[in-house]
Formats: C-alpha cells, structure tokens, sequence
C-alpha cells in the first residue's frame, strides 16, 4: 500500500465564513480525529491533497500528516466532500489509524478479460464494484482483479469466487453476486399499422342501410 506525507497546520477558524477564506487561498479545511484523541481543525493545502489522492492506493492511501511540523501522524481519508460542479475538493476528514492494526475498508474491483458469452451477444452485467475487507492498512490492495474471461452466457461469479488474498479477510456474504453475463433483454416488435382501407379488428365496415329514406332535396 502506498504512503504518501501530507503537511497540515492548525488554528483555522471554523464555520462556513472561515471555511470560504481558506479555499479561497487554495487550502482544504479538514478534521483529523480517532485513536481516542481529541479531534483536530487542520488546513491542507489543495494541490497537494489531489496528489496524495491520485496513487494507485486512490483513497485507500496511508496519509502521514505532518500537523504543524510535528512528527507524522498515519491516518486516512474517511470523507471527502466535493464541489457539485468544479474540481475541488472542499473539505476533507482524516481518521488516525495504527500501522499495526486492522482497519475496515472499502476495495475496488477490477473486472478483467472479455467473458466468452459477450462475444456471443451476452452483457457482462456488475453487481458491485467493491467489496469490504480487513487487513492491516500497508497491506490493503490498491484494487482486486477478477478474470470474468471464462463467463459464458448465464454465467456469474460471486464473493466467493474472488482470488485469495494474503493476509487480506474479505467480510462480503460469500454467497453475494458479484458479476454476470446476460442476454439483453429482446425489445417488443411494434404491432403493424392496418393498411389503407382495411378494418381494424373488432369494427365493421359501415354497410349502406336499405330502410333508409332517401335525404330530401
């Protein structure tokens, strides 16, 4: 797992109005809290918070903040609030974490290969896109693979199926879909219009009455 260091400084005002000026200089308000000590408002700056995000570990990365200079403290990002429209994250939590104790966290899935039954008109068709594991925080994988090259139509695979890991415990129901193949579903043909001239079903064409009176001139 990878680990990247990250400084952070204290004594930002908190609140909405303080929170705007601190962005507005291109710093991320954040709280650091967890192992029993007392949460902390801490200010990261922007540029360097995205780079610590964009390993291979994603948000699974272990963060050793520096807080005001001090020695590092490993954490990880717990929260991320993003900006609706813009590229910019607005505010961030850290959770502090021991390197020598399991934690819980969410891994990505990476679906591999092109299954058999999608060459022969089948959908691969994702359940999850992650699954829950424990591991001690440098040993958690950046992503797991999953080979789907061998799904035929009406084929899946589930947790169960998964590749072992070491030292890694997946907590998912072993019994829960993760990845199938399926025929899409085939789209109704619309009924034919009638054509010119013919009757719709269920209606007569109107037969002139022969007790009728012919109208008046």
């Amino acid at each position: 797992m990878a680990q990247v260091t990250l400084k952070a400084d204290t004594g930002r005002g908190t609140g909405s109005r303080p929170a705007r000026r601190l962005r507005s200089t291109g710093l991320v308000p954040a709280v650091v809290y967890g192992q029993g000590e007392k949460p902390s408002h801490v200010a990261v700056d922007h540029h360097d918070l995205v780079q610590a995000l964009h390993t291979e570990a994603g948000a699974n990365v272990v963060v050793n903040l520096e807080v005001d200079g001090a020695s590092a403290v490993p954490t990880l990002v717990r929260s991320i609030d993003r900006h609706p429209y813009k590229s910019l994250i607005r505010h961030v939590d850290f959770v502090r974490i021991s390197l020598t104790e399991k934690i819980e966290v969410e891994v990505t899935l990476h679906f591999v290969g092109t299954p058999i039954g999608q060459r022969e008109g089948g959908v691969l068709i994702p359940s999850r896109n992650s699954v829950q594991i424990e591991a001690l925080p440098t040993e958690i994988p950046a992503a797991i693979e999953v080979d789907v090259s061998a799904l035929d139509i009406n084929d899946h695979l589930r947790v169960s199926d998964l590749p072992p890991l070491e030292n890694v415990t997946i907590l998912d129901d072993p019994e829960e879909m993760l990845v199938s193949v399926s025929v899409p579903a085939a789209e109704p043909e619309p009924e034919p219009e009638p054509e010119e001239g013919e009757a719709e079903e269920g209606e007569e064409a109107e037969a002139p009455d022969a007790d009728r009176e012919p109208d008046e001139e």
